[in-house]
């Protein structure tokens, strides 16, 4: 299950906002530290083409995909030197696939600042310092033990060391290591080197009731103006505060809200699917009389790695796949038609996966 890690200094809204997410009741108040041990919630990644299929196809119960949120305490310049809670703080996103750091972008004198006033691009920065600080300390570690492997001959030494030298004079340089270019053979050793900072991120920015439904205000425009253009940086805007009010209510009650807000769907709606993309993922679905649902796979994946997203004997055992994307299935209306029309695909081992697929493979063991 992939896990995203919900981070940022403390009392920009962290905590609230894992509580609208996850409707777990997790403790939010109004002082540093309030979230020590990280939370973890399972969130259904919110997708209408599931919800129509399901309902084409008449399957008796729907599946959705998921992704893990982690609430993860917040973070104070010096983390990396132990300040705060330091290495416990810095070793919970090492284990998360994406960060999700959420920025304070309203003004609130009920809601104290630790850092005294309202400043997200200080925020990103102070968090992004620590985290880059962190890395270049293990990075120099890494470079010490390699270099004497590398000296040695050691060719699998040398080939890592060349990347490591790279990633450390880009941390050096104070920016993250998610920036470093890599060649497609050096990814799995970038990943091996677990950084904080080559995590993708996505910004979660955190505005008042009254900047929705634009989301925008002059913090969220300093932030966006801040970003990078890579690709590796997201912005989402999301009021906390409406958000959790959103989450005690029922779903007809809850249309009504945001329709008086002039929104179309929940901030956090648009965050998971941010979320989702920022990992570069896609969606599959299987759909027959038992169940439709919906599976997660990287882009870029070919169809006997989706197969084993479903079981590894699938994979194992491929033999073709049955094919058809949603899009074209919609404008048909049943599998049976489909397949007297000659619409559905029959792709092999080579077959790259596209987002939408509808699927049925075929495999022996």
């Amino acid at each position: 299950m992939l896990r995203v890690g919900i981070v940022g200094l403390p009392n920009v809204g962290k905590s609230s906002l894992f509580n609208a997410l996850t409707a777990a009741g997790v403790p939010s108040e109004n002082f540093p530290f309030c979230t020590v041990d990280p939370n973890v919630g399972t969130v259904e990644v919110p997708d209408p083409r599931l919800d129509h299929l399901h309902e084409l196809v008449g399957s008796k119960r729907k599946v959705p995909t998921f992704i893990h949120f982690v609430d993860i305490a917040g973070l104070v310049a010096g983390a990396s030197q132990g300040e705060g809670l330091g290495n416990r703080f810095l070793s919970h996103i090492r284990e998360v696939d994406a960060i999700a750091h959420v920025l304070r972008c309203f003004e609130d004198p009920n809601v104290t600042h630790v850092a005294g006033s309202v400043d997200p691009v200080r925020d990103r920065d102070i968090v992004e310092t620590e985290l880059v600080l962190a890395d270049l300390e293990s990075i120099e570690r890494r470079r010490e033990r390699l270099t004497k492997k590398a000296r040695s001959g050691e060719k699998e030494a040398q080939r890592e060391l060349a990347l490591v030298e790279r990633v450390h004079a880009v941390l050096a340089d104070g920016r993250p290591a998610r920036l470093v270019e890599v060649e497609p053979e050096e990814r799995t050793l970038l990943k091996q080197l677990q950084l904080l900072t080559a995590k993708p991120v996505l910004y979660v920015l955190n505005v008042a009731e009254g900047d929705l439904p634009q989301g925008r205000n002059r913090w969220t425009e300093a932030v966006e103006a801040a970003l990078g253009s890579d690709g590796l940086e997201r912005t989402v805007p999301v009021s906390s505060r409406v958000e959790s009010e959103l989450a005690d209510l029922d779903p007809a009650d809850r249309a009504e809200f945001l329709e008086g807000l002039g929104i179309e769907e929940r901030g956090l709606d648009r965050l998971v699917r941010e979320a989702y993309a920022l990992l570069d993922l896609l969606t599959f679905f299987t759909s027959g009389e038992q169940e439709s649902r919906a599976w997660t796979v990287r882009r870029g994946a070919k169809a006997p790695e989706a197969a084993g997203q479903i079981h590894s004997d699938f994979e194992r055992g491929f033999i073709r796949a049955e094919t058809i994307h949603y899009d074209e299935f919609v404008g048909i209306g049943s599998m049976k038609k489909a397949r007297e029309e000659g619409r559905i695909r029959s792709e092999g081992k080579e077959y790259l996966v596209q987002d939408g697929d509808i699927m049925l493979f075929r495999f022996n063991v």
